[in-house]
């Protein structure tokens, strides 16, 4: 007779998903190389550059700069582009801390607006209404892979005069209208963190099409120096975010199978797609007909406790684990974080500025909130096995679905 896992029959998923991070001989042997070679730093190297200006040209970018992680290629920017105090960024308030954190670090203020409840990425309707006379720049994040609505960004941003910033560290090798994401803003972030579609453990980078914007990322991230000056010649402000040599190395071969790991998670996803939409109360995120490639840094699906007997989110998530299916969390609202409820985050403004901040503990984004409480995000390592694979988590959904009762 058919159990739960959780309650102790047989999962659904017997075999283990590909492993994660993925590696072979290529980044072994990289690895050897920069050993051997003594040069250890990003400075006199060659792998780190050779990986930027590879990444770039990936992302139909014209220059890349490298840089110790996401959150700091973030940072990077926003010196880069002089925001700083009284002024004011515009972020969805479904995302990663670091997409706020960068604009507190710079002393300007992030403006929370509320995402779509389909895609999840910012909603284009409501970023007009959040715009002020201190308003910068828009941090677009492209949730999970998925593009958020580029044409209208940059329609609202050419506009009102804002820089357009890419947060793409979901996003690596996304495309809008057959458009790698991160080339269509003033610049574009990624991050290569332990669990995104290609990891060093740790490092990240800025893309740009601007040639005087790069050489003054370039120089933020390099303690303020500039390309073929003096290395004891600083010419504006600038901290330490070099990537090293052996992150370099192996990012070139993390890159080096991007695409065909991509063409697997496309294609069980789009499996998924089909065979999740047919069951009660499950709604994959939509795909934007104009997105032409999505990235699947995870695979996220709304859940509705109705159709499944009211069995909480945090019990179907638990009793999916048990059938072999890992999850990873999904964001919590930014709006809701300590930093930002208990007014700490008024310290990194000016007086006045913090003085008209909104109260966030009576804020409301219900997108953002009913995303963070009944999303389910798969991690992406899911999607690398086969088709056989993918039937096996749309099994286990219906498995809890026909036993749900049974956990309540």
């Amino acid at each position: 007779m058919e159990k739960l896992a959780l309650l102790g029959g047989k999962p659904a998923k017997t075999n283990p998903f590909p492993a994660w991070p993925q590696y072979d001989q290529k980044e072994e042997q990289a690895l050897m190389e920069v050993l051997h070679s003594r040069i250890w730093w990003r400075t006199p190297g060659t792998k780190t550059l050779q990986f930027e200006q590879e990444f770039a040209a990936y992302q139909q970018t014209r220059y890349g700069i490298a840089c110790t992680n996401g959150t700091a290629a973030l940072e990077i920017v926003m010196a880069t582009l002089g925001i700083g105090l009284g002024d004011e960024v515009i972020v969805p308030d479904f995302t990663f801390v670091a997409t706020a954190g960068a604009v507190l670090f710079a002393g300007a203020m992030p403006v929370f607006v509320d995402v779509d409840p389909e895609t999840y990425c910012i909603d284009v309707n409501q970023i007009e209404a959040a715009i002020t006379p201190r308003t910068r720049a828009v941090i677009a994040v492209h949730v999970a892979g998925h593009p958020a609505d580029i044409d209208r960004l940059q329609e609202i941003c050419r506009i009102h005069n804002l820089f357009l910033i890419e947060d793409c560290a979901h996003a690596h090798g996304s495309e809008w209208k057959g458009r790698r994401v991160g080339s269509f803003g003033v610049a574009g972030t990624f991050s290569f963190q332990a669990s995104k579609l290609m990891t060093a453990g740790e490092g990240g980078i800025v893309v740009t099409n601007n040639e005087d914007l790069a050489v003054r990322i370039r120089s933020v991230h390099d303690c303020g120096r500039m390309p073929g000056r003096w290395f004891y010649a600083h010419y504006m402000y600038g901290s330490n975010y070099r990537l090293s040599e052996w992150q370099g190395a192996v990012l070139l071969q993390q890159l080096s199978r991007l695409d065909e790991q991509a063409a697997i998670r496309t294609r069980n996803a789009a499996f998924l797609n089909r065979e999740l939409a047919k069951i009660e109360g499950i709604r994959p995120q939509k795909l934007d007909e104009r997105v032409t490639r999505h990235g699947q840094y995870c695979y996220i699906f709304h859940y509705d406790r109705r159709a499944f007997a009211g069995l909480s989110t945090e019990k179907f998530i638990e009793a999916l684990n048990a059938e072999g299916i890992p999850t990873q969390a999904s964001y919590p609202p930014l709006h809701q974080l300590d930093v930002f409820t208990n007014g700490e985050f008024r310290r990194r403004l000016l007086p006045e500025h913090a003085a008209c901040a909104p109260d966030f503990a009576k804020a409301s984004y219900p997108v953002s909130q009913d995303a963070a409480e009944n999303t389910i995000w798969l991690v992406h390592r899911t999607l690398l096995g086969t088709e056989e694979d993918a039937a096996e988590i749309a099994e286990a959904v219906r498995k809890i679905q026909r036993h749900a009762k049974e956990l309540l």
